[in-house]
């Protein structure tokens, strides 16, 4: 069928009282974001349902990319007819008989927004039941678990019908949680803890530290290719390069080899707070998960968190490997996050990095470097790209060739 409309019922935002109108603004705001590349579509953000009107849309394009924003419960494909019960009740079989198969059973719903139309709700629902009925006639009615069940509105500007739920991504509007940085790497993890942060109706800026000629473009393109595939989550998102050589061939210059990790990690979590703070987010996440290499074990942490007193968030905490790695196959960035291209945690890395390293000793050994003007430097060097969900960033002969390796 060709449908004329997506109606979007909200999730928790109807929990969210006085505030509801800002969460409700915000979500219209993010759906127009993810679907700003369809000049056609219109989105209206009602108090009770979000409306986007498809004007010719491709309906499949359209509600794909809806399933994945953040603060969307469900939502149903509907067809606008003009307000006359012939047309409805054609509508509606017709409808039906897309759906039916022997020995199923349906239901009509109506909701009534225009108090003056001729018919009252009960009146429509056996007028429409009555009809479907004749025209088919092994059809049976259930009220509470039907196969089938149809929705008719009938608003001020024409009557709308529905018969398909479809569910959407839950959580919270982007940007409706505060606003926070995350430390984004090219691996699974940090993508991942994007994901849940953004669900949580955070809005994520991404900072990725970059190290050429150590690190390749390729792998900062995939880094941006990240970012893409989240910004379907909630809109645009402001992705932050680092410069991050420099500090990296001095740390390798002046620090002990054991501390060479915590170190450099120091000055990662240092810059990013810092760059948070003059952003006026309030928090940074990252991917870190317990135990899982050596700088996520506890007394890394400790000696890592010492640079800051911002809030930092590790949504994948107590996740293990296998968790992580089903939720990134769900979202569709584990097999980007695999290719083979270094980022800057992974070089330099020392044979036998500290896992409990010393607080004292650390704040001792970073007195070998210049730290704020490495730091200034670094910021000074940033360069900030806005991205958005339809971007491209790595073709497919660079994922072709990676394949090969």
């Amino acid at each position: 069928m060709q449908y004329t409309e997506i109606m979007v019922r909200y999730g928790e935002l109807s929990t969210k009282g006085k505030n509801r109108k800002d969460f409700i603004y915000r979500l219209g705001m993010n759906v127009r974001s993810v679907l700003k590349d369809l000049p056609e579509v219109e989105v209206k953000a009602q108090r009770d349902r979000l409306h986007v009107q498809l004007n010719g849309a491709n309906a499949s394009e359209v509600m794909n990319r809806l399933s994945l924003v953040f603060g969307i419960e469900n939502f149903s494909p509907s067809i606008k007819i003009e307000k006359n019960m012939t047309d409805i009740k054609q509508t509606v079989l017709e409808m039906v008989k897309q759906q039916y198969q022997p020995g199923m059973s349906f239901k009509i719903n109506t909701r009534r927004q225009d108090k003056d139309f001729e018919f009252d709700t009960n009146q429509i629902n056996l007028q429409l039941g009555d009809y479907v009925i004749d025209n088919i006639p092994d059809i049976k009615v259930s009220m509470k678990q039907p196969d089938i069940s149809v929705r008719v509105e009938i608003r001020m500007n024409g009557a709308y019908i529905s018969s398909e739920t479809i569910k959407g991504a839950g959580g919270l509007p982007v940007g409706t949680g505060g606003h926070a940085t995350m430390m984004l790497s090219g691996g699974i993890d940090s993508p991942v803890a994007s994901y849940l942060g953004m669900k949580r109706g955070v809005k994520i800026d991404m900072i990725h530290f970059y190290s050429p000629p150590y690190t390749s473009e390729q792998a900062l393109a995939k880094a941006k290719e990240l970012t893409a595939k989240l910004a379907k989550f909630g809109g645009n998102i402001q992705f932050i390069q680092v410069p991050f050589t420099e500090v990296q061939e001095t740390i390798k210059e002046k620090v002990p080899e054991g501390y060479l990790m915590t170190i450099q990690r120091r000055m990662m979590l240092r810059i990013a707070a810092e760059i948070t703070r003059q952003r006026g987010a309030m928090g940074i996440f990252n991917g870190e998960s317990l135990g899982q290499v050596a700088s996520q074990t506890l007394e890394s942490m400790a000696a890592i968190n010492d640079v800051t007193t911002l809030p930092v968030l590790r949504p994948l905490i107590s996740m293990d490997k296998t968790e992580i790695i089903k939720i990134a196959e769900n979202i569709d960035t584990y097999e980007l996050s695999i290719l083979p291209y270094e980022d800057c945690c992974t070089i330099f890395t020392p044979p036998s990095p500290k896992t409990r390293p010393n607080l004292e000793k650390s704040r001792k050994f970073e007195q070998n470097i210049d730290v704020e003007g490495l730091m200034q430097r670094a910021i000074d060097g940033i360069k900030v790209t806005d991205i958005a969900a339809t971007d491209e960033f790595m073709n497919a002969d660079v994922e072709a060739f990676a394949e090969l390796l």
